[in-house]
């Protein structure tokens, strides 16, 4: 018997940023599990399960938060289980849905994100606990921090493909420039390669323009199994493949620094089970984790999106903009839209999903896209990747 798909259904988002209202996890995943569930057309009677992702209950200060949340949502006794995988928490939570489904546990699993940071912690309490999740004893305590880390990464993919801080820096236009048009966009902002270049320096080559935000927010998907509970006025979308593959914590322990080995075998595994054999010209849509811009060239060369060294380039000719050869971060990404890590990778499948059903934001929806679509997140400099191939079904 041929294995069950999944489908996404439904989805919902809050706005990412940060909050002044004095709201809380408790009320984004409520919102977004009734909005999500509404554009789905189902109601909560039809859930088998719920998982929820989230990084660390170190920046909710909330442990144990799924048996709690659940409760909010008024869907005791259904079985919960709680994900957390740093930036691929969300990636993570949608993987689980989708293995729920697959082993038949579930016929309908309810996915939803959240993180709470930036609206009740300091900007270094929060960079202090994310250089915790890398190997805390020897990098975290030391005082290395992400934008350290990732800056290493990026200068030994500098030198070896020859990209420039131009290139970099058209990223972070593109992607602030697509939050302009995004309702739920933390910093939307129309800003040119100057601004990027002359902004404040972090860690070179990166500048204050080159890194993502720190964002709160809520996201949520509906899977289910039950193509007939699917809303006939519009396409199914389907989750084709998936895949999730690590490298090492410590960027000293791998052969090549610059190249996110972890994320070319997650990409592998979700491209083999969904049956694409040229990504380049098979993928027609991409939500990768640009936690800074050059990740965002790293990524995209490793899941073959193009050749070895044409990410650079490419990006700065526009190849990557939403009417480029190949969209890429159309919703702004972390750097526009912001960057909740267990709500991030949700996003990027909802949004995707939206995309392949002609269904998202008007004005930054793509034309002319074929059938399948990717979402890929991890967490630390690549080390941790969780890889989704969605394809819309025309028959």
């Amino acid at each position: 018997m041929s294995a069950r798909r999944v489908y996404i259904a439904g989805s919902a988002m809050t706005p990412f940023g940060r909050r002044r209202d004095h709201s809380t996890p408790r009320d984004w995943v409520r919102q977004v599990a009734a909005a999500a569930l509404d554009n789905a057309g189902m109601d909560a009677s039809q859930v088998d399960s719920v998982v929820f992702s989230s990084e660390t209950d170190f920046l909710s200060l909330q442990l144990v938060p799924a048996p709690l949340l659940l409760d909010e949502l008024g869907l005791v006794p259904r079985p919960v289980v709680r994900v957390e995988s740093g930036g691929a928490s969300g990636g993570q939570g949608v993987r689980e849905g989708f293995m729920q489904i697959r082993a038949g546990l579930s016929k309908t699993v309810l996915v939803i994100g959240y993180e709470y940071a930036a609206s009740h912690l300091s900007g270094d309490d929060v960079r202090m606990l994310y250089g915790l999740s890398f190997d805390a004893e020897i990098e975290g305590f030391a005082g290395a921090t992400a934008t350290a880390l990732y800056a290493l990464s990026i200068q030994a993919y500098m030198a070896s493909a020859g990209v420039t801080e131009v290139q970099l820096a058209s990223v972070s236009v593109k992607n602030h420039g697509n939050a302009m048009q995004n309702p739920n966009a933390h910093k939307p902002m129309r800003i040119s390669l100057d601004d990027v270049l002359s902004s404040s320096p972090v860690y070179n080559p990166y500048k204050l323009l080159d890194c993502s935000l720190i964002s709160d927010g809520a996201a949520c998907v509906v899977l289910t199994s039950e193509r007939a509970q699917l809303r006939e006025d519009r396409p199914a979308i389907h989750i084709a493949g998936t895949g999730c593959a690590t490298d090492h914590v410590r960027l000293g322990d791998r052969s090549d620094i610059g190249v996110f080995a972890g994320k070319q075998a997650s990409a592998r595994q979700a491209y083999a089970m969904a049956g694409i054999r040229a990504p380049a010209r098979q993928i027609a849509v991409a939500e990768l984790y640009d936690a800074y811009t050059g990740a965002e060239l790293q990524s995209i060369e490793a899941l073959g999106l193009c050749p070895p060294g044409h990410a650079g380039p490419a990006a700065l000719t526009g190849e990557f903009s939403l009417n480029g050869r190949l969209p890429v971060n159309v919703s702004g990404g972390l750097i526009g839209q912001g960057g909740p890590p267990g709500a991030t990778g949700i996003a990027q499948v909802a949004t995707i999903a939206a995309m392949l059903g002609g269904a998202y934001i008007p004005a930054l929806q793509p034309s002319n896209l074929g059938s399948f679509g990717v979402a890929d997140c991890h967490a630390g400099v690549g080390t941790l990747n969780v890889t989704h191939v969605l394809e819309r079904l025309d028959d």
